[in-house]
């Protein structure tokens, strides 16, 4: 056993090649079964095995700067850096991120957890670096989904123009979350398969053997290195005219050929690109089969890749809680991309739009039904948006849908593109709030502070699963832009009699009458709320709670009349505090002139959540039902 051994990346540079490459094995498997048991990214992690292994047994981090794009794929490299004691807590509450992290660890150059940020960052500290006349090579690890983000050609462009000592390596696995799509993927997959290059391969090889006395070993270190070889003479010329030295492709699980190639590059001080095929999910049956279903995990069987079914807490005794228990039905996405696929049976406008995330979205079933109605643009949200304001000025409905911390990319486009003209665009936010182990980055907390300052446009937030379903038909027919929020898990279908389902434009809908305080809980903060109203029924307050559907409009007449009835108003929401729900409510008591009423504002404090279970953070940000009580009896007893 090597790995128990490797402390640091110092003690990986005493073992042999055939060392490594047993140690390359150990790590799978170490990485596969701390993924089955805490859940992660998985085939991504098993793809990057050699290259992380090559990186660190050449390059001298933490001195030299790795850089890695998106992140996920950092097991390999936290194993290697001083955290393999740790790797047990791997995006446990309290333990080690799934992401790189500065706070962490010196060997976590740079925070990652969007994707295409890596060359600019890269880039920045190599400018730093120069200016202060330090000496270290800076690179920056990035995939070639990533590579479709507009902000990595950014960053190509600035440093081919800069002439900056940078080695940027391209992880080639033909695959991010979704498969890849685009111009940029085809060209590297040309590269691969082209009849010019397996022709060049077979001659150039003939070639060299010919050559007297040095022909034969020429050519066997051609054979090892054919990738650095062939990318002076292949089509690397798109990298070339950008301002970077192009080599590749090669083989990213031969660490004989990447150890050699990482040797010769470090004594180049221009921009370099080191294109690296890599096999995503490799060592790994059911990764390798399914890579993308195996990208990001739950925990799951060794031996069969079967998930391990986490039966959900959100249950209580409605006998002591004089509330009904909802029923859970499937996971929100699922919800709706089954409504979306229904609603376009009968509207041949309907289009779907994502970025890289069909599955995660849940528009594979729309896929399969509509396939010339969907839209996969790759990693690229600010397109998305701009692609759908055309479909929808000429008359066609698309539907963006995207994770809410993915959304924040698009803003700019949102408010130009879409909300400036006015144009029926729906956004499906997906994963808004607390999403769970993967932590700061991915968060949704910010979607409402962003976009409600925005003009022209409609935000929703559904309680449940059928008021999602009801929320989407709705937005579809309201001809002008449209964001319905939702969160990452289970769609409970809360059952009571009193709850409407159909959605009229601003109006939210009150579910318990009271009399000493009213709470106004948005979204999935509704069955909370409805928990904590039962539990201070039993402390003999009677506590009105309405689902206010609406962030924006908000039904004025509602919750003014709440506040005229209770005096205190306490808002609910599972997003940022500062500038959310709660703030528009404030405004708009604040604007009636209303007199003697107290507002409390329920949300995430102005501070990053760090990663865990969804429930322990919703509990931590006291937005579970014995935080949402507390709260309430402590505002109506001591008025804070």
């Amino acid at each position: 056993m090597y790995l128990e051994h490797i402390e640091y990346p110092d003690d990986l540079k005493k073992l042999t090649l055939e060392q490594l490459n047993i140690l390359s094995d150990e790590i799978r498997a170490a990485v596969i079964k701390r993924t089955a048991v805490n859940g992660g990214h998985l085939a991504s992690n098993l793809g990057v095995v050699e290259l992380t292994i090559a990186m660190h047994y050449i390059f001298n981090a933490p001195e030299d700067k790795f850089i890695w794009d998106v992140g996920h794929q950092s097991y390999v490299h936290k194993l290697l850096t001083g955290r393999q004691k740790l790797f047990n807590t791997l995006r446990r509450h309290g333990g080690i991120s799934g992401f790189p992290k500065i706070s962490e660890s010196s060997y976590d150059a740079f925070g990652t957890g969007h994707s295409s940020t890596s060359i600019s960052a890269a880039l920045g500290i190599a400018e730093a670096r120069d200016r202060l006349g330090e000496k270290f090579k800076v690179i920056a690890v990035i995939g070639d989904g990533a590579l479709s983000g507009g902000l990595a050609f950014e960053g190509l462009n600035h440093a081919g123009h800069l002439k900056k000592d940078i080695i940027v390596i391209l992880n080639d696995n033909e695959m991010s979350i979704s498969p890849n799509v685009g111009a940029v993927s085809a060209y590297l997959n040309r590269i691969l398969t082209s009849d010019f290059y397996k022709k060049f391969r077979k001659e150039t090889k003939l070639f060299l053997e010919q050559i007297p006395r040095i022909g034969e070993s020429v050519a066997k270190i051609a054979q090892r290195a054919e990738g650095s070889l062939k990318g002076f003479i292949l089509p690397g010329a798109f990298f070339e005219d950008l301002g970077f030295n192009y080599i590749g492709p090669i083989d990213g699980h031969d660490l004989m050929l990447m150890t050699e190639t990482f040797k010769k590059i470090k004594e180049i001080s221009e921009p370099l690109i080191i294109h690296i095929v890599t096999q995503k999910g490799r060592g790994y049956k059911f990764s390798e089969d399914d890579p993308c279903g195996f990208h990001g995990v739950g925990p799951f069987e060794l031996e069969t890749g079967a998930s391990i079914k986490v039966e959900a807490s959100n249950t209580y005794d409605d006998a002591k809680k004089s509330l009904h228990k909802p029923r859970v039905c499937s996971s929100m996405s699922e919800v709706f991309g089954k409504t979306l696929t229904t609603l376009a049976e009968n509207d041949s406008r309907i289009s779907a739009v994502t970025a890289a995330m069909k599955e995660g979205t849940g528009l594979s079933c729309f896929a399969e039904k509509f396939p010339d109605r969907i839209y996969d643009v790759g990693i690229a949200e600010g397109h998305s948006v701009t692609f759908s304001a055309g479909m929808a000025v000429h008359g066609l409905r698309p539907v963006v849908a995207l994770y809410s911390t993915f959304i924040q990319r698009a803003v700019d486009q949102i408010v130009h593109d879409v909300c400036l003209q006015n144009l029926p665009v729906v956004f499906a936010i997906d994963r808004a709030g607390i999403v769970g182990e993967d932590g700061p980055t991915h968060h949704g907390i910010f979607d409402i502070a962003l976009l409600r300052s925005i003009p022209n446009i409609t935000i929703m937030s559904p309680a449940d699963g059928a008021e999602l379903a009801a929320m989407l038909s709705f937005a579809l027919n309201l001809n002008a832009p449209c964001a319905i929020r939702y969160p990452r898990g289970k769609a409970y279908d809360i059952d009571l009699p009193e709850l409407k389902r159909d959605i009229t434009l601003g109006k939210g809908e009150l579910l318990f009458e009271g009399t000493d305080a009213a709470v106004i809980a948005l979204g999935n903060m509704v069955l909370p709320a409805l928990k904590a109203a039962a539990m201070l029924k039993e402390e003999g307050l009677n506590i009105a709670v309405a689902d206010a559907r609406f962030v924006k409009p908000l039904d004025s007449d509602l919750i003014l009349g709440l506040a005229k009835k209770t005096g205190r108003i306490v808002t609910i929401e599972d997003g940022c505090a500062s500038g959310g729900f709660g703030s528009a409510v404030l405004e708009l008591i604040n604007r009636s002139g209303i007199k003697d009423v107290s507002v409390k504002i329920l949300g995430i404090e102005d501070k990053f959540v760090e990663h865990g279970p969804q429930a322990v953070l919703l509990e931590k940000c006291g937005l579970d039902e014995k935080g949402i009580y507390k709260s309430v009896l402590n505002f109506i007893k001591h008025g804070i």
